[in-house]
């Protein structure tokens, strides 16, 4: 083995899965001998050791099929729009795949929980379970449904969507019994009633990939493997790990590596030794004994789940309480990829406080079995062996330190059983539900007598210190008191929150929420035994009781989508044809910027970043980073053969900081190496000296010291002072709106390639802005645009992130290439991104409005605050869209806006998906909500009486035409039964104390154009061959959101001619120049038209010859045209027409037209946690007559589903230092594929006419308007936390013990945004968090902080 393969640790990491996405997932397939079975396992590429891999059968993405004869997972995802960018594809394709080869015929249930592991960032995940629930079993599905509910739901077609029927070829043959036809079934295709245009392959299991042979009679054998920095031992039996052990006590073991990988990759951590345990027997060992289950430390969790189940069936009811407590926790442990390779020896090891199954153990005195080949505190020795039996409650000693000696590994863990009238539960809570480290979790155990008083009870706890701990002083109180006394559980609570103290500035934040879910999850444990020993028989309680205990269940997800037809006399425009690269992306065929082939002599680039966020930099010293062997070079501030400064709008950044760096993340330099590793370690020895400088942090911090770019926007329309005066009530308050990772799946990446001559430079790059790379790479290099040649097939995801934050890291890049004459590249590692990049501006809105006795709103003051970051970058235009969309869709006669960007020393915010807009938005819709509940009336009727009207103007003075959204709105209210539904959910309130509903009607209104007017232009150039084919290129980049695929059509349909004639290559500066950024939701309007131009001129020319020629082919008409010297090339341009807005005269058309749309969400809330979810979401969207329904659709369910996450789940937050927490997946998390809405009913506005709008072929622009109906989930969760508050506690306490002052649920709620678990418990103002609460002392600073 070559020291290459085993550098970094003995790990080869895949790009794909730099972002922990699970794009990297693999089928391994090995032979257990054991159970004489081949056992399938989708595992985490980038995870597993190769030498691991010795002996197991491989099964990749290109394995399985191509795309010109996908897999039917493959061709049924591509076919069925389940890929947008496609970066994340092969993983999902490979997730399915596995579970096919493990269970052919699964239950709709089991394809949803297989993607557990698996993120997507494009599609909003419906279209892709819709595809994989082709592959259900029917019988199965109805059987699970039916446990969860018999709501049967239909679809566009009429069709049961609970039912996937299909309907298989009727393939007769030639009549012979032997005929190959009939043999050949793979060649069967089905026919599913919901998708019936599309003829797919049936699924035929007999035809996949066989195991090879050879590995079933393969013997294992001890490998030992040296590489550059670490050695690596496979033992094949315990003798041989322990003879290590012996021999190597330093050396770390290693199985599934799922922490380790994380440790030496992230955290730079160094094993040098490591020992893999996977292939040793004996620790996998399991048996069913009669006072509980013994297993191997090392077996698989997924494997454990399997034993763990059999357990359940094997032993008395009574018996199994430890093991379904275990499989609770287990279900929610990581996804599938890593439950495959993880074992409870490195959950146990590993010492975490939050480890999900630590506190299980420790709450029922589970026993380990320590083993060493000498010891001498021995109590078993056989066979050399020496084994200690320890407990677990001996077995932590301190934060991730055990109690193991150096030589001793854990080789057994015995699971009792639970006696008669012993109870336990389990219980977890995280941010996501899925797939997602513990807040806080515990294990509850309890034994009673049978007059229900406590004879032993443990109660452990994850989350609440540096250990897994038990509250001693709490199960001391409680021991010998009745369960069942509500004065007993009353003290229980306060002992156990006067025992379990997190101050505020606890490691892990979220103090008073932590200390709530040990108060809840001790109240919920409670009544859940009382229920099960018979303490509530009244129905009333008994359902309460139900609500209260049990943790929230999805029910299996359904869609629905309803959407207008291509018009009449259209061939191509308007059909919903699949993405162009659909089938290339399943098979892995799609090549994004770093599966471009290696250049001859090509290097990498890694960059040197500031670790302080402001600080002068004294020196740097890179003397012994340059000194280590493969090292090239390091470049910084001095070495730029050009300009150093840069920037989109102001030049206020420099390529590398030369002085002063202003925030953490800061480029400093670059180390360019042979390969990624030597660089990523040489840069580390790289020391620079800082003095560090004051830094602010937060809008809050900012505003308190006046620091802000000088870029203040305002606009006022009419008399607001005199407003206020005339109106009847007047509200004031503010809204904090947190920002957002973009977290495309490929990262940021760059290859820089110098040509031989004139100062040459062709760039690939992961961009969206090619123009303005080329001229930044032209400045900083000191040569002509002419000489850089930027060039771009498709990006995996960008959504803003890549408009301008692409530069940096290209420029540096592009330096290190000019002196050193040698191809460059570099794709940063997703905590790279995460720190450099930059987010969503985080917003402050501060407001003070004027309201009518009816509910006019009479006047608005408003001032916006958006924290730019370190620079000034985009913040601008971001600030000017978010004025513009404060209004939403409410005529305000009188308002006056004022916005102001804080300048801060974090990384610079820049644009992302709705650029401002979205925060406008949002704090308009918190406005409204508040006033409405001030006033005492619903917030349903306060919108109508306020909606625009046609003819009205907004506050930038433009008239609105087109203006469907009225009818739109009263339409979606019929359509989602809305008033019914409003009156169910207030029933279902009034009616349920722990579980709350809550229902949200949100309409939205978005600008389409770019207000910068110069950036409303593209050029498109197209060439006809003499073949007839047609190459179109234009000034668009392929991200996912289907530009190439819409073009295509244009194209097709202007020149008369089929699609598969036309193709795409790439977005080039060689063909199209100065293009604007692919951006803003107009790329399709303004590309289109200029793909469209260019047609229409070739179509003229070509006229002639088609008329001459009546029944020739297009290849016969361009050769006619050719021969008589007509010219096949054609340029084509647009500019947008109409639009210019002065903001100084607050006059001229600032938008060319809007999208606009409504989404209506009901969501179900548990009080103690705040724990959602999302039942049902109704969605139309107005998009005019679309290029391609299927492709839109997609846009507004991945724009609705990111809208959610980020007015939910995903939160933003730095440490005080300025570092940031949440750089990486474990931290920041994004929707996964069960966080969508139960029931997702999306719909296009249909049967009007637009006789205002001037846009190519009436489409309108589609990816950025349906983002901030997410929000709906948002004011959804507030409508639940209003009822929350609203429960009559007092009478509660009489029947409970439940207390809560009456005036404390009646403060009108004020939710930041997003609303996280940790926000919505702590809005749902009751005595368990009001007792949880954690003060602030004098000079304590929060552990992290939103900015």
């Amino acid at each position: 083995m070559t020291n290459e393969i085993t550098s970094n640790s003995i790990k080869e990491l895949e790009v794909n899965h730099k972002n922990f996405s699970s794009a990297c997932t693999v089928l391994i397939s090995l032979y257990d001998s054991t159970i004489r079975k081949i056992v399938n396992s989708s595992v985490n590429a980038c995870l597993a050791p190769l030498c691991s891999i010795d002996g197991k059968h491989v099964i990749t993405i290109e394995g399985i099929g191509s795309s010109h004869n996908p897999h039917p997972v493959q061709e049924r995802i591509a076919l069925l729009h389940g890929s947008q960018c496609g970066f994340c594809t092969p993983g999902i394709v490979m997730s399915l795949y596995a579970l096919l080869r493990n269970n052919p015929e699964p239950s709709k249930k089991e394809i949803e929980e297989c993607f557990d592991g698996n993120l997507c960032r494009c599609t909003g995940y419906r279209p892709i379970l819709d595809a994989a629930k082709t592959f259900a079993s029917v019988s199965k599905s109805i059987s699970c449904e039916n446990e969860i509910g018999d709501e049967k739901r239909v679809d566009s077609n009429g069709c049961d969507g609970n039912n996937t029927q299909e309907k298989t070829s009727q393939n007769k043959g030639c009549g012979r019994e032997n005929c190959c036809q009939l043999n050949n079934r793979f060649e069967d295709f089905v026919i599913f009633d919901e998708f019936p245009k599309y003829k797919l392959k049936r699924y035929d299991p007999s035809q996949e990939l066989i195991f090879p042979p050879s590995l079933i009679n393969r013997v294992p054998k001890p490998l030992f493997f040296i590489g550059r920095k670490t050695k690596w031992f496979r033992p094949i039996n315990l003798d041989q790990l322990l003879d290590l052990k012996r021999v190597y006590p330093n050396a770390k073991l290693v199985s599934g590596n799922t922490e380790i990988g994380i440790e030496t990759k992230f955290k730079k951590l160094k094993y040098p030794i490591q020992i893999y345990v996977g292939e040793v027997k004996a620790l996998q060992s399991c048996e069913f004994g009669d006072n509980g289950l013994t297993i191997g430390a090392n077996i698989t969790l997924s494997k454990f789940q399997q034993v763990l189940q059999d357990a359940c069936k094997r032993y008395k009811s009574h018996q199994t309480q430890v093991f379904q407590a275990i499989l609770s926790n287990l279900r929610w442990f990581a996804g599938n990829q890593i439950r495959n390779v993880a074992t409870p020896a490195g959950n146990i090891v590993t010492g975490s406080p939050i480890s999900d199954l630590n506190p299980i153990f420790l709450a029922t005195n589970t026993l380990f079995t320590l083993t060493s080949s000498s010891s001498s505190a021995t109590t078993d020795s056989n066979n050399n062996k020496n084994r200690r039996v320890i407990p677990s409650e001996s077995f932590w000693i301190g934060y991730r330190k055990t109690i193991l000696t150096e030589q001793e590994i854990l080789e057994q863990i015995f699971v009792p059983c639970s006696a008669e009238n012993e109870f336990v539960s389990a219980y977890k809570q995280a941010k996501r539900r899925d797939d997602d480290i513990a807040i806080v979790n515990a294990g509850l155990r309890v034994v009673l007598d049978k007059e229900h008083f406590v004879q032993d009870i443990s109660l452990a706890f994850g989350g609440m210190g540096g250990v897994t701990l038990r509250a001693t002083q709490a199960e001391s109180f409680v021991k010998g008191r009745k369960w069942g006394d509500e004065k007993v559980l009353q003290n229980l609570l306060e002992t156990i929150l006067q025992e379990l103290q997190l101050n505020f500035s606890a490691p892990g934040g979220m103090a008073s929420y932590r200390r709530s879910l040990v108060a809840g999850f001790i109240y919920k444990f409670w009544h859940d035994i009382g229920t099960k020993i018979g303490l509530y028989t009244n129905k009333n309680s008994s359902c309460i009781i139900e609500e209260l205990t049990e943790i929230i269940e999805r029910e299996i997800s359904q869609g629905v989508q309803s959407f207008g037809r291509p018009e009449d006399g259209k061939n191509h425009v308007g059909e919903s044809i699949p993405h162009a690269s659909a089938l290339k992306q399943v098979t892995g065929e799609a090549v994004y910027l770093d599966d471009i082939p290696k250049a001859h002599g090509e290097l990498y680039g890694t960059l040197l970043l500031s670790q302080e966020p402001h600080a002068k930099i004294l020196s740097i010293d890179a003397c012994e980073a340059l000194a280590q062997p493969g090292v090239r070079g390091f470049f910084s501030a001095k070495d730029v053969p050009g300009e150093n400064k840069w920037g989109p709008i102001f030049h206020d950044e420099e390529v590398f900081a030369s002085t002063e760096v202003y925030c953490v993340g800061q480029i400093i330099g670059l180390i360019v190496a042979d390969t990624q590793t030597l660089a990523q370690e040489a840069v580390r020895l790289v020391k620079v000296e800082y003095e560090r400088l004051s830094y602010i942090l937060t809008i809050e911090e900012a505003i308190d010291k006046q620091s802000f770019f000088s870029m203040d926007r305002q606009i006022v329309r009419g008399d607001v002072d005199n407003a206020f005066k005339e109106a009847d009530y007047i509200f004031e308050g503010s809204s904090r709106i947190g920002g957002q990772e973009h977290f495309y799946l490929e990262t940021q990446a760059s290859l820089v390639i110098p040509k031989p001559e004139d100062h040459e430079f062709e760039v690939h790059a992961s961009t969206q802005h090619l123009t303005e790379t080329q001229i930044v790479l032209s400045s900083v290099l000191g040569i002509r645009a002419n000489k850089v040649v930027c060039r771009v097939k498709r990006l995996g995801g960008g959504f803003g992130g890549k408009e301008t934050r692409s530069v940096p890291l290209t420029a540096a890049l592009a330096v290190g290439a000019w002196h050193l004459n040698r191809p460059i590249r570099c794709m940063l590692d997703r905590d790279e991104d995460m720190v450099i990049s930059g987010q969503r501006h985080p917003a402050l809105g501060r407001w003070r409005i004027g309201m009518s006795k009816d509910g006019k709103i009479k006047g608005l003051d408003l001032d916006i605050y958006t924290n730019g970051g370190w620079s000034s970058d985009l913040s601008s235009a971001v600030l000017d869209r978010a004025i513009t969309h404060a209004d939403n869709c409410y005529y305000i006669a009188n308002m006056r806006i004022r916005g102001k960007i804080c300048k801060t020393n974090i990384h610079s915010n820049t644009a992302f998906r709705g650029f401002g807009g979205p925060q406008g938005m949002m704090i308009m819709e918190n406005i409204i909500n508040e006033v409405a509940d001030s006033m005492g009336i619903s917030v349903d009727t306060l919108r109508e009486i306020n909606l625009y009207k046609e003819g009205q103007k907004t506050h930038y003075n433009q008239l609105l035409t087109d203006w469907h959204l009225p009818q739109l709105y009263q339409q979606l209210k019929q359509t989602s039964d809305f008033e019914k539904r409003r009156h169910q959910v207030d029933s279902y309130n009034a009616s349920h104390k722990w579980r709350k509903r809550g229902l949200a009607f949100v309409p939205t209104k978005f600008g389409l154009s770019y207000t910068a007017l110069h950036l409303n232009q593209a050029g498109a150039l197209v060439h006809v061959y003499l073949d007839g084919s047609v190459l179109v290129s234009h000034g668009g980049v392929e991200m996912g959101q289907g530009l190439h695929t819409k073009l295509l059509q244009i194209a097709a349909e202007t020149l008369s001619v089929p699609l598969d004639q036309i193709h795409i290559m790439e977005t080039s500066t060689t063909t199209v120049a100065n293009m604007s950024a692919t951006a803003a939701s107009v790329s399709s309007d303004i590309n289109g038209y200029a793909v469209a131009d260019a047609c229409q001129k070739l179509a003229e020319r070509l006229r002639p010859y088609r008329e001459k020629t009546q029944n020739a082919t297009f290849k016969e008409i361009c050769q006619a045209a050719y021969f008589d010297r007509v010219n096949l090339s054609a340029n084509g341009f647009y500019k947008t027409p109409d639009i210019g807005y002065s903001f100084e005269k607050n006059e001229g058309q600032m938008f060319y037209y809007f999208t606009m749309g409504a989404a209506v969400t009901e969501i179900e809330l548990d009080l103690l946690t705040g724990d959602h979810t999302i039942l049902r979401t109704d969605l139309c969207m107005d998009i005019g007559r679309s290029l391609n329904y299927a492709i839109d659709i997609g846009q507004i369910e991945g724009g609705f589903v990111q809208g959610v996450g980020w007015c939910t789940i995903e939160e933003s937050l730095f440490f005080p230092n300025g570092q940031l927490f949440t750089r990486g997946p474990g931290n920041y998390k994004i929707p996964g594929f069960r966080d969508i809405p139960q029931d997702f009913r999306v719909s296009t506005y249909q049967g009007t006419q637009y006789p205002h709008l001037k846009t190519i072929h009436s489409s309108k622009g589609v990816g950025e308007p349906p983002l901030f109906l997410g929000s709906s989930v948002f004011f959804a969760i507030r409508d639940a936390i209003k009822a929350g508050r609203q429960v009559n506690f007092n009478k509660y306490h009489n029947q409970y013990g439940y207390l809560v002052q009456a005036n404390s649920i009646n403060e009108i709620v004020t939710l930041s945004s997003p609303a996280t678990p940790e926000r919505i418990r702590m809005a749902c103002i009751d005595h368990i968090s009001k007792a949880a609460l954690v003060s602030r002392k004098e000079g304590e600073k929060p552990w992290n902080l939103m900015a």
